[in-house]
């Protein structure tokens, strides 16, 4: 991986991460995701209009994504309704590289060497860390198996994404047409399952909506496009840097407390980032 991927897929973590604080701060969880998911489709569309149609060899990649991608979505919000965001992302998104790493190594053609498996296991180990204050500080322990279902979901989606954007040969267009699956197929089950309700009535939900949407797709489509030029598992355990980010917004934005635990872990990610790129 070339020193600008790497900083190509370090700003997309940011961007995850920031979305997720969006989220995050909607009254409603479930109500902020499906405003995020409205938002997706017109930008989808955009992009796709711009970009070569779907051969009939990527439609199958793009509806498996945009179902991985819903069910990311359905027990993310859950979490996100019972635990902080210090603690939720860090459980959501650090299994997903580990079973990436494991699936890419046993069914794809991606070479990853054994330095740079030990910096996934060491990235792994500190995000595991990171999360172990939900069993050792008293908090709601009703938001792991809806994180630890987000982080599932992660991983599915990060694999067929990946080699689906290789059939594709367009990482851009490819994501569109993902997110154009992903907003419409969760926001209308949601509505049909929710009703009307589900929608926040205040137009800041709205706008910071439209917000996470755009940081949605360019986070997404920068990692995309990094796994058409690098190991998919490499990639996925770089965007994990993104819990770093999360960290740091829980505590500043939301006042999550920073304990030595979290900077410990914040260490150990970076130790493992620094290990992929020798």
């Amino acid at each position: 991986m070339t020193f600008p991927i790497l900083l190509a897929v370090l700003g997309s973590a940011l961007l995850h991460a920031l979305w997720n604080s969006i989220v995050k701060t909607g009254t409603s969880r479930l109500g902020a995701m499906v405003v995020l998911s409205v938002f997706e489709v017109p930008i989808g569309l955009t992009v796709a209009i711009f970009s070569p149609a779907p051969t009939l060899r990527v439609l199958p990649w793009v509806a498996a994504s945009g179902l991985a991608h819903f069910f990311y979505k359905f027990f993310l919000a859950y979490a996100y309704a019972r635990g902080d965001l210090s603690r939720v992302y860090p459980i959501a998104r650090g299994t997903a590289p580990l079973v990436v790493a494991i699936a890419s190594a046993l069914f794809l053609a991606d070479l990853i060497t054994p330095l740079q498996f030990a910096g996934i296991a060491v990235l792994g180990l500190g995000i595991l860390t990171m999360a172990q204050g939900v069993l050792s500080s008293g908090e709601n322990r009703r938001l792991i198996p809806y994180a630890l279902g987000a982080a599932t979901a992660t991983a599915t989606y990060t694999l067929i994404d990946g080699q689906g954007a290789r059939v594709a040969g367009d990482a851009v267009g490819y994501v569109a047409w993902v997110f154009m699956a992903d907003g419409l197929g969760f926001a209308s089950v949601m509505l049909v399952w929710k009703g009307r309700n589900v929608l926040p009535r205040q137009r800041l939900a709205w706008g910071t909506g439209a917000i996470a949407g755009a940081a949605s797709y360019a986070a997404y489509g920068v990692s995309v496009w990094a796994m058409t030029v690098a190991p998919i598992a490499l990639v996925a355990a770089l965007r994990e840097t993104s819990i770093l980010f999360a960290v740091l917004i829980g505590w500043l934005a939301f006042a999550e407390r920073m304990t030595g635990t979290k900077i410990l872990a914040a260490t150990v990610i970076v130790a493992g980032v620094i290990i992929t790129r020798l």
